[in-house]
């Protein structure tokens, strides 16, 4: 079995034990019809809002230190994103979970030089030759472009800048300022689904919650950068 197989099997067990943990937690507490209600969400709501209002510094390391682990677990930047949202609100949230993830991934990838170079070079190295040159000209502005671009899982991502030698300090502000974008839009849309969630009492319709500027301007924002990565795609990969 080669490296890559068992590095798999690792995450995967570890993944298991604590997705297991968290339901068997879950379901010790509530009942499945409880969690599927509207009201369940609600309730939840207000917890939040009333933890956030008296325990705010708390939480946010809390959360920042949650979003650390879960990618250095390999998770991907998305449902941090949404929680963070949720939670926190659009601004504040954003930048806990920006933080939070340019920390995880650099400390993922400091991780990769030592223990996986040698495994990422052999299994990608084919696929991403092209950017090697790029890379060597200039270091910030086409490491910038390759996360704002993105294009691979997250986790995949933040390991194959090993095959350009990538500077750490580089690696931290590159990926800092270039998932910014993306994930203030998937946090906006977080923060829209709880002010929704906020004000009505009963479930809205799915019109009802399309046409709420608190979500539908995000998801404008999300096509308008998907728009743009692939344009940009093509400049990196020329």
């Amino acid at each position: 079995m080669n490296k890559l197989n068992k590095f798999k099997i690792y995450i995967g067990i570890f993944y298991l034990i604590l997705v297991s943990a968290f339901l068997i937690f879950l379901f010790s507490h509530f009942s499945f019809e409880e969690i599927t209600t509207y009201k369940f969400i609600q309730s939840n709501n207000q917890y939040f809002i009333s933890l956030k209002e008296n325990n705010l510094i708390l939480l946010s390391i809390a959360f920042l230190l949650i979003t650390i682990i879960w990618v250095l677990m390999l998770g991907f930047g998305s449902p941090v994103g949404l929680i963070a949202g949720f939670i926190f609100g659009k601004f504040l949230g954003t930048f806990l979970v920006v933080l939070g993830c340019s920390i995880g991934a650099t400390i993922l990838y400091i991780f990769g030089s030592f223990f996986l170079k040698e495994l990422i070079r052999e299994k990608f190295s084919d696929r991403f030759k092209k950017l090697e040159s790029k890379f060597k000209k200039n270091e910030l502005n086409y490491f910038l472009l390759y996360r704002f671009v993105g294009g691979i899982p997250f986790p995949i991502s933040n390991l194959v800048p090993l095959l350009f030698n990538i500077k750490k300090r580089i690696f931290f502000l590159g990926t800092l300022f270039g998932i910014t974008p993306a994930l203030f839009i998937v946090v906006a849309l977080g923060s829209g689904i709880e002010k929704i969630i906020e004000q009505n009492t009963k479930a809205p319709e799915l019109f009802e919650l399309l046409s709420s500027p608190e979500i539908y301007i995000p998801i404008i924002g999300f096509f308008c950068i998907f728009i743009l990565t692939i344009i940009l795609k093509k400049f990196l990969n020329k």
